[in-house]
């Protein structure tokens, strides 16, 4: 038998409880790609989705985990560089395409279908490694992939994001949304978010957030977000609950604003055209991040040290309770896994 590694495996769906660590072959890296030694990875709702059988094209069994971060351990054939021992982030997006504008998803994401992070080792295309940056600890590294690309797109490459913007940030809390009140407050952008959870938006305050409003105890948080933004409402919303609250998003948003769109939790909107064509309204829909886009966020993250919210900390036996924290909702920020 060949070298064995530690990996978090879901053999089978029925939940969070499903997952558990066992011994598998450890891989070699293929012609252009690097192996690299995960320290640390976190956990996106994606990864929760796998064991519960909600998510497109599931093959088992399989190594989850998207985010990565640790040191290149192997170079393999045809690849220069990063040296051996440089400590690195993953790009867990595979194979974008040539279209900067749209995502092929020939390759998949890092945990389905290819093996994921969550694991002593992982091989993947050298394009997709990056030097880490410095100024974050490793648990900080972890977090930023998946989440970090995916905010950025939807604050920049979609949402066109400036510092003169007022923007709804719906449902903070969460991995993504967390990313967009940081890059938000980066550029100095005026920002609203809203939760239900009075602990949530404690913390999404102490990150900078301008205006906090709890949707569960106000009597109108939408005439709030309204009247909080001026000018007729905020001039970008970035959403993933979709459902009523994206209705209501859209309704309150100013003439010419932008509206991105990156996930539906709460399922399928209701919305009135009236406001999407008399204000000229742009909806925009996003998904992941473009090799570009992750090359971008890393330079921001480096110009202006921008550091993730991290929830907590899980050891690599204890993946079930952290995948149950993101199925209960109760994260603020990234849940990370030390390897």
């Amino acid at each position: 038998m060949g070298a064995v590694m530690k990996a978090v495996r879901l053999n089978e769906l029925g939940g969070p409880e499903k997952l558990h660590v066992e011994d598998i072959p450890k891989p070699k890296p293929a012609v252009g790609e690097i192996l690299v030694n995960i320290k640390r990875a976190a956990f996106n709702r994606r990864d929760v989705f796998i064991t519960q059988g909600l998510y497109p094209g599931i093959e088992l069994p399989k190594t989850l985990g998207s985010d990565g971060m640790g040191s290149v351990a192997e170079l393999g054939e045809g690849v220069s560089g990063p040296k051996i021992g440089t400590r690195v982030v993953i790009d867990p997006t595979m194979n974008w395409g040539n279209d900067e504008r749209v995502w092929e998803r020939n390759g998949g994401v890092l945990g389905m279908p290819r093996e994921g992070t969550f694991a002593e080792f992982v091989s993947v295309p050298a394009a997709n490694v990056h030097p880490a940056p410095e100024h974050l600890s490793d648990d900080e590294a972890a977090a930023v992939p998946l989440a970090g690309v995916t905010a950025y797109r939807a604050c920049f490459s979609r949402g066109e994001l400036t510092k003169d913007d007022v923007v709804l940030i719906t449902g903070v809390g969460g991995g993504v949304q967390s990313f967009v009140l940081l890059y938000a407050n980066s550029v100095g952008a005026k920002t609203i978010v809203t939760s239900g959870n009075d602990e949530k938006l404690a913390r999404a305050k102490a990150m900078g957030a301008d205006v906090c409003i709890n949707y569960k105890t106000s009597e109108n948080w939408s005439k709030d977000a309204r009247d909080a933004a001026g000018g007729g409402g905020p001039s970008l919303i970035v959403d993933s609950v979709g459902g009523e609250t994206l209705g209501k998003a859209v309704d309150i948003a100013r003439p010419a604003a932008r509206v991105v769109i990156y996930g539906g939790t709460n399922g399928d909107a209701k919305i009135r055209p009236f406001s999407i064509f008399w204000k000229q309204l742009d909806i925009r829909g996003t998904s992941m991040g473009s090799p570009e886009d992750f090359r971008h966020m890393l330079r921001l993250f480096n110009k202006h040290k921008l550091r993730p919210a991290v929830d907590r900390v899980f050891q690599m036996s204890e993946a079930p309770k952290a995948a149950e924290r993101l199925a209960a909702h109760d994260q603020f920020g990234k849940v990370v896994l030390a390897i």
